[in-house]
C-alpha cells in the first residue's frame, strides 16, 4: 500500500517568465503523475471487504484506541487490547498448567513473570475449616512415607456350660451315683416295696469349636501409598 506522491508542482511553472523552457507542462510530466496516482489507487484497500497484506495498523482514534476488557462491541481490537484480556485471565498468583510442552508461559504468553511451581505435588482446594489446608500455598505430606503390613488381632468367646438329662420317675429319688462317665440316678420303688431301679443319664457338652483368623493386610515399601497422578509442567505468576 503506497500514498500518491506528486512528481511535478506544476502552480511553480506560472510564476516563471514567458519563453522559460521550463513553463512548458511536458506530456512525460503529466504521464508521470497519471502513473504515480494510479499506483496508489491500485495498492489502496477496497472500503468493502478489503485485504490487508503486509502489517497494518490502526490509526489512533476511538476506533483503534485498545479498547477496555470485557467490550463486546463491534470496534475494532489491537494486539494491546488481546494482551491485556489475557493479562486480565492470568492475574498475579495464577496458575498455568501444560500437559506437554515446557516453555516458560511468560515466552508462550508475552506477559508476566512466571516461576516453576508445585514440583511433584498435586493441588488441593482451600479448607478453612481443616487446618491441614486453611492456608494458601500450605504444604503438608510425605512422598516417601513407607506402609508396613499389618495384622489385625481379634479374640473370640465362646461358652459351653453343658447339661444333663433327667428322667421322670414315680418313685422317689434317694442319691446320685457315679460311673463310667455317666450320673445314676437312683430311684426307689415305694408302690410296690420292689427293688431299687436304677436309671442313667448322660451329661454332654455341644461339642462347638470356633476358630478365628485374621489375614496380613497392606504391602511393605516405599511410595506404595500414593495416589493416582498424572505429570504436568505447572508455573505461577508472580508479577
Amino acid at each position: 500500500m503506497s500514498n500518491y506522491t506528486q512528481s511535478t508542482n506544476f502552480a511553480t511553472k506560472d510564476a516563471l517568465t514567458s519563453g522559460d523552457p521550463l513553463k512548458i507542462v511536458k506530456g512525460t510530466e503529466i504521464n508521470t503523475e497519471f502513473v504515480n496516482i494510479s499506483v496508489a489507487i491500485a495498492t489502496k484497500a477496497d472500503l468493502a471487504s478489503p485485504t490487508f497484506t503486509g502489517t497494518p495498523s490502526l490509526p489512533t482514534g476511538t476506533t483503534a484506541v485498545t479498547q477496555t476488557f470485557g467490550n463486546s462491541s463491534t470496534l475494532l481490537a489491537t494486539t494491546a487490547f488481546v494482551q491485556a484480556a489475557l493479562a486480565t485471565l492470568h492475574p498475579v498468583g495464577s496458575i498455568y498448567i501444560n500437559a506437554t510442552v515446557s516453555t516458560n508461559p511468560g515466552t508462550l504468553l508475552g506477559f508476566g513473570t512466571w516461576t516453576a511451581f508445585g514440583a511433584g505435588r498435586v493441588m488441593v482446594g482451600f479448607n478453612s475449616a481443616n487446618v491441614l489446608f486453611d492456608t494458601a500455598e500450605e504444604t503438608g505430606g510425605s512422598a516417601d512415607s513407607t506402609l508396613p503390613t499389618h495384622t489385625h488381632t481379634a479374640t473370640s468367646t465362646v461358652t459351653d456350660a453343658g447339661h444333663s438329662h433327667v428322667p421322670s420317675s414315680n418313685g422317689n429319688t434317694t442319691g446320685f451315683r457315679s460311673g463310667g462317665g455317666y450320673v445314676y440316678n437312683v430311684v426307689r420303688d415305694n408302690l410296690d416295696g420292689g427293688p431299687d431301679t436304677t436309671m442313667r443319664t448322660s451329661t454332654e457338652t455341644t461339642g462347638i469349636t470356633v476358630a478365628t483368623t485374621t489375614a496380613s493386610a497392606g504391602t511393605s515399601g516405599t511410595n506404595a501409598n500414593y495416589q493416582p497422578y498424572i505429570t504436568v509442567y505447572m508455573w505461577k505468576r508472580t508479577a
